[in-house]
């Protein structure tokens, strides 16, 4: 997509295009992971008597499906980061449509959720290799919810690089542009 039909200040960078597109995608694999606990299948998983693991009431399948539902609407707000709507506010937003947004107001949870998650994921993987892990009943149901699991370290480090592209375009790109025209 050209950088007017999109309607940027300044050009988006093509690799931070591409990468506001592959966070999604990073979610996806555990999302559908987890969805398939909400279908009633145990994904390998074992509970505490050694049996297949499973949901228990509608509330733990809408817990899930919610938990899922938001992980990805999270991981869609990183097109903020490339697109109009992350340097004006939509006209279709009450009292605020149309405002310029400040840089910063995009930057600081940017950086901050960037490193809440590397922070989560990290703990989350602290025991993935070892044996006081999650039992599974075999070892290839372990390996596939590490690998559905595993993209998930990616997010963080991935938001904290195309937030450093968004802080180049909307901050040091308008130092730069004042200094010239000075």
């Amino acid at each position: 997509m050209s950088e007017r039909a999109r309607g940027t200040e300044r050009p988006v960078p093509r690799w931070a295009e591409w990468l506001a597109h592959a966070i999604p995608f990073l979610v996806l694999p555990s999302g559908l992971w987890r969805l398939g606990l909400v279908a009633g299948f145990s994904m390998g998983m074992l509970d505490d008597a050694g049996r297949p693991a499973q949901l228990y009431g509608w509330g733990e399948h809408v817990y899930i499906v919610c938990l899922t539902l938001f992980s990805e609407a999270v991981a869609l707000t990183a097109f903020g980061l490339v697109r109009r709507w992350g340097e004006v506010v939509p006209a279709w937003i009450p009292w605020i449509g149309g405002r310029r947004v400040a840089p910063y107001a995009a930057i600081v949870p940017a950086v901050l959720g960037s490193l809440a998650l590397i922070g989560i994921w990290t703990f989350g993987f602290r025991d993935a290799f070892s044996g006081d892990w999650l039992p599974f009943s075999s070892d290839a149901a372990a390996v596939l919810m590490v690998a559905c699991y595993a993209p998930l370290n990616l997010w963080g480090p991935a938001l904290l690089v195309l937030t450093w592209a968004y802080y180049r375009r909307r901050v040091s790109g308008a130092r730069r542009e004042r200094v010239v025209v000075s």
